[in-house]
């Protein structure tokens, strides 16, 4: 067993063993997603620490998602309660890169694809590709994608 997926088993036991019932559902509803990737497909497979924190980092979206989508419907309460879940998974990632830290990572990737003989707007593909690598999962693509368009001027 990975060692993020061992950390999450043993926080829902603690969870369960506290009665701290968010906690728990939330890392239940975690690990079942990570069980499903792990049997999807043609042959089940144990997933790497990173393909856990990828899972991990779907699910604390969706939570956002359905936050936004409580909160446009009127459900306060029911978006406190997705916030409160994505904040639990939270903890099981990497800490996200400030607005400073991306700039400086695009910058970076533009400078590369630049050396590679991409320039200009229609080198965005090549650099988001090169910008995403060294992000790894630290900013959501959309941040990652119009930090590109800003440096590209488009």
């Amino acid at each position: 067993m990975t060692t993020l997926k061992a950390r999450l088993q043993e926080d829902l036991t603690a969870a369960i063993k506290t009665r701290d019932e968010l906690r728990a559902s939330t890392l239940r509803l975690t690990i079942t997603a990570v069980h499903k990737e792990e049997v999807a497909g043609t042959e089940a497979r144990e997933l790497s620490d990173a393909e856990v924190e990828k899972v991990i980092a779907r699910e604390a979206k969706k939570r956002r998602e359905a936050a936004e989508a409580f909160d446009k419907g009127g459900r306060a309460e029911s978006a406190e309660r997705e916030r409160a879940e994505g904040e639990v998974l939270a903890e099981y990632l990497p800490k996200p890169l400030s607005d400073e830290e991306l700039a400086t990572v695009v910058a970076e990737a533009v400078a590369e694809a630049a050396a590679q003989g991409n320039e200009g707007p229609r080198a965005m593909g090549a650099i988001m590709k090169l910008a995403n690598q060294k992000v790894a999962g630290r900013a959501e693509g959309g941040r990652v994608a119009a930090e590109v368009k800003r440096h590209l001027g488009s």
